[in-house]
């Protein structure tokens, strides 16, 4: 039978190390002090202090850094804002309730912003935002509220015109300023109510020029400006300036898949403002010259694969009629004979009634103007004196 190994390899209770005893009151000392320095370290309710906080450190506010002068772009900026600010109006639009039976009330339906055109309270802004409204209030810069009646609108243009009956003094008409010399890059600035949230500024550039915009007609408006000064819901109506606080368009819509400025606006420009304001207030309408002819629906030649406008009726004393231009009709056996299809206009080319509008809106009433013509399989050009229409 053989013995089993020592102790010391491992199967026995472990050695006893000297000074063993004496390990436990130095222990119990360190866990003492740091006790002590514990409750030192507390406030007086007993709350440890914040990270980082040295007992007895002055709490006194940072000396201020002198900022010296604004930039001369700041300032610029600053004082156009402070010029052109008091010119803008924001626009409640409201609508009547029922209470009950015998009562009607009026509640705020939307909001947006406009502009002071003249001293004689006539304030410019987009249809769209007035659009549907019973009754309309104008809010001045020095917050007085004020009922507007409606003068006139281009629904084509998404142009409107009101009118208030404030005091001279309080109407500072905005600067007006050019739109077909603009330039891509030139500074441009937006004051309006995006959220409502009167007087703001926002600033960009003019992004692009020439663009094409669809108005609540479904017509469309061309050479619109594009910015990426931020447009917001509320913007609607308001001014977009240039660098020299004159107006050179009207903001009217944006394009966001969010419903908030994306960075691209676009604006009615100033020099179709400039053109159309003026006759609303003179007329209430926008007289334009018109051939005199009644359009056929675009469908029809699209089903038959020919671009241009179909006449589907002439009206009586104009000079479509007295250039002999032929309507659509019936034969005496009821079969449809079209009329003559208008494919150009002044040496340019007609696509659509769009394009057919477009073109005459950059003539003048009694103007001559050659048309083009598809009669009977054959093209012809025939004259015509172009007479005043409304729209």
């Amino acid at each position: 039978m053989s013995s089993l190994p020592p102790p010391p390899y491992g199967y026995g209770p472990p050695p006893r190390r000297r000074g063993g005893p004496v390990l436990l009151p130095i222990l119990l000392g360190l866990l003492a002090g740091w006790a002590v320095f514990t409750l030192m370290r507390r406030g007086p309710a007993g709350v440890a202090p914040a990270p980082g906080r040295l007992k007895g450190a002055a709490a006194a506010p940072r000396p201020v850094t002198a900022r010296g002068d604004l930039a001369s772009d700041e300032k610029a900026t600053i004082e156009l804002f402070q010029r052109c600010s008091p010119s803008v109006v924001y626009i409640t639009t409201l609508a009547r309730r029922p209470v009950n039976f015998f009562e009607m009330t009026e509640v705020a339906q939307g909001t947006g912003s406009g502009f002071v055109w003249d001293r004689q309270g006539h304030i410019v802004t987009n249809f769209h935002v007035i659009e549907n409204s019973d009754s309309l209030v104008v809010t001045l810069a020095d917050q007085s509220n004020w009922k507007a009646t409606l003068v006139g609108a281009e629904p084509d243009k998404d142009l409107a015109v009101l009118r208030i009956g404030a005091p001279e003094a309080k109407l500072p008409p905005i600067l007006v300023g050019t739109s077909h010399d603009l330039k891509v890059g030139q500074k441009v600035f937006a004051i309006g109510n995006p959220f409502g949230l009167d007087e703001t500024l926002t600033t960009g550039i003019v992004s692009a020029l020439g663009r094409t915009i669809e108005s609540v007609t479904g017509r469309k408006i061309q050479d619109v400006v594009q910015t990426d000064a931020a447009i917001n819901p509320g913007n609607s109506g308001g001014p977009l300036l240039d660098s020299a606080g004159r107006l050179i368009g009207v903001n009217t819509q944006i394009a966001s898949p969010s419903g908030a400025s994306a960075g691209i606006g676009f604006a009615v420009p100033v020099d179709t403002v400039n053109d159309v304001v003026p006759q609303l207030i003179a007329h209430g309408r926008v007289i334009r010259p018109r051939l005199g002819i009644e359009p056929a629906q675009a469908g029809i030649l699209r089903q038959l694969g020919v671009s241009g406008v179909l006449v589907l009726s002439v009206r009586d004393g104009t000079g479509a009629a007295k250039a002999g231009l032929r309507g659509t009709r019936r034969d005496v056996d009821g079969s449809i004979i079209l009329g003559d299809i208008i494919v150009g206009v002044a040496g340019k080319k007609v696509a659509s009634y769009d394009d057919l509008v477009s073109i005459l809106e950059t003539k003048k009433i009694g103007d001559a103007v050659p048309v083009r013509i598809l009669r009977d399989d054959r093209e012809t050009t025939v004259e015509v004196t172009l007479s005043a229409a409304a729209r």
